[in-house]
């Protein structure tokens, strides 16, 4: 099954960036990938940096999208950003549900499926983000969480709402700690989300996308491409850097 998905990492730039250390950041990205293949990047930028972004990626082999969107199409909602304003900027993708957001601005499982619907009515590609904290997975509770999460998703809009999004798992006590799962244990997670929606459609299941982020880095990242659910990488710190960026994408594409 794993070799009819393309592998695909995403930077995730969180707060950080500007107009000078972007320049050479996407520069570098541009020429370490202009003859790369057999994988999709992508990088999701602060919202004042996508005019940036399009500027400099359109036409080149990296695709481009925003950390959040608004669950609400247009109005009176001061400091939020639409899909439309998103799609005017040629993004691809748009990352929904990330756990910074869940847990520093109270974001539910309700909020996070709107947010999906919001992306997917604009023709944006959602990376729908799921994971558990140290607490629940010390607990036994990562395949409840999970699914939960998952399940939040899938009902409002049904399973086939999956075939126009990618799923990240994140677990929480992984991001920005240095603490990796280890590629076993990162693909028995990813495992139980494609056998969740395997008893719903098998098809949707055989083509989802689902992505490891936590602590990815060069020196990991094909232990945990070469796992028959991974496919791919939503990339935290090591996506400002340019080296280690590229030895995540090149082992994406060593390992298609």
């Amino acid at each position: 099954m794993s070799e009819m998905r393309r592998k695909l990492v995403v930077g995730n730039w969180k707060m950080h960036g500007s107009l000078t250390e972007n320049e050479a950041l996407l520069g570098a990205l541009k020429a370490g990938l202009a003859s790369a293949h057999g994988f999709q990047g992508a990088v999701c930028v602060p919202f004042p940096y996508l005019a940036q972004a399009q500027a400099l990626l359109t036409g080149s082999r990296i695709s481009w999208g925003a950390q959040d969107v608004s669950e609400r199409a247009k109005g009176a909602y001061t400091g939020e950003v639409c899909g439309a304003m998103l799609k005017d900027f040629g993004c691809h993708y748009v990352i929904v549900g990330h756990s910074e957001r869940r847990t520093l601005h109270g974001e539910d499982n309700a909020l996070v499926a709107r947010k999906m619907r919001a992306a997917q009515a604009q023709g944006l590609l959602p990376i729908v983000c799921v994971g558990e904290t140290l607490a629940q997975r010390s607990s036994g509770a990562t395949e409840a969480v999970v699914c939960e999460q998952l399940d939040a998703v899938i009902a409002p809009a049904g399973v086939q709402s999956l075939a126009q999004a990618v799923v990240a798992y994140e677990p929480v006590w992984a991001i920005g700690t240095g603490k990796t799962a280890t590629p076993d244990e990162a693909q028995s997670v990813h495992a139980v989300i494609r056998a969740r929606i395997a008893v719903i459609d098998a098809n949707v299941a055989a083509g989802l996308q689902i992505l490891y982020g936590g602590s990815v880095k060069g020196s990991n990242a094909m232990a945990l491409f070469k796992m028959p659910d991974i496919d791919g990488a939503l990339v935290g710190g090591a996506a400002l850097d340019a080296t280690e960026f590229l030895a995540i994408c090149q082992a994406a594409g060593a390992s298609h």
